[in-house]
């Protein structure tokens, strides 16, 4: 089988023409849209997320601020800079960057999160919105995982609001910025969502997991846990991970999904690259949401999701 590789860049073009727009719309309301990241450590990947987001921000013209911890830091350090964007009028958004250094509690830092400027969903109450179907935010990733794939759907003449009835989605970790949100938003679908993490993979299950997947989006952190001999004939195989490893042939670091690609490209109907696939969504997606923050504290306007072209 030979699978559709399937186009972020291309889609997160469309997207960023479209922002753009609404960028506009928002600075004529009166909204002041600002974007801020919080990044604890000197995680390769993070570092790389926080650049793309810089560009992205410097391109459409869109304040962005970027704090920089040591991984040493004092938790007490860490809450005061939240705080101090929770206050700041001029920003917002606030996307925490994982990891976090393990004497840093991540969910203790999402609940002190001003809930208007939490554009991933990850405190309590903009989470609880979430699983109900009705959320403030859509978090970015999965928000991209699903909208690629409605593209994906509606390019082979089929209708998204039904093709997930019936069709199992394998989500394969479950962080609070993707897995969790992600089976929420397969759920709003009408899809049978089946959430596998570590300790599935340590119970010797994940492969009998992944095998049953119509779709199968991959979250784990884990460099090519997933390979071709993990899943079925025709699975549509979404790839949310960013590794950076050493290329051999230059020792440099390169970023690599998790999923193998090629064994997994070899029976997949459709996958996604890294780079080149979630990611480039994900960064338009996260402004976005900074977009419609800025203009709820603004206006009494609210902004409809996207729908997939």
């Amino acid at each position: 089988m030979s699978a559709t590789v399937i186009d972020g860049d291309k889609l997160a073009e469309e997207l960023r023409a479209r922002v753009t727009g609404e960028l506009h719309i928002a600075r004529a309301s009166g909204a002041r849209p600002g974007l801020a990241t919080l990044l604890v450590g000197d995680d390769y990947a993070s570092m790389a997320y926080d650049r793309r987001l810089r560009r992205l921000a410097d391109r459409l013209d869109c304040p962005f601020t970027s704090e920089r911890l040591p991984a040493d830091v004092e938790l007490a350090d860490v809450q005061a800079t939240i705080g101090k964007l929770n206050a700041d009028p001029r920003i917002t958004g606030i996307l925490i960057l994982r990891p976090m250094p393990r004497h840093v509690p991540e969910v203790e830092l999402y609940r002190m999160l001003d809930p208007a400027k939490d554009i991933e969903a990850v405190h309590p109450a903009n989470a609880g919105l979430l699983a109900q179907g009705r959320p403030r935010f859509i978090p970015s990733t999965p928000a991209s995982c699903f909208y690629l794939l409605d593209a994906h759907v509606k390019s082979g003449g089929q209708n998204p609001k039904t093709w997930y009835d019936g069709k199992t989605v394998v989500l394969v970790g479950r962080s609070h910025n993707v897995g969790k949100p992600a089976l929420w938003l397969g759920l709003e679908r009408n899809a049978t969502v089946v959430s596998a993490h570590k300790a599935t993979a340590d119970a010797g299950k994940l492969a009998d997991f992944c095998r049953q997947a119509d779709v199968l989006i991959v979250a784990a952190g884990v460099p090519g846990v997933v390979t071709g001999e993990m899943v079925s004939d025709g699975v549509i195989a979404v790839d949310v991970g960013i590794n950076a490893v050493i290329n051999p042939e230059t020792g440099k670091n390169k970023m690599v999904g998790d999923i193998d690609f090629a064994s997994v490209a070899a029976r997949a109907s459709a996958i996604t690259p890294v780079p080149g696939g979630v990611g480039p969504i994900t960064d338009v997606w996260l402004l976005r949401n900074t977009i419609a923050a800025a203009i709820r504290a603004h206006t009494s306007l609210s902004m409809e999701p996207w729908v997939a072209p």
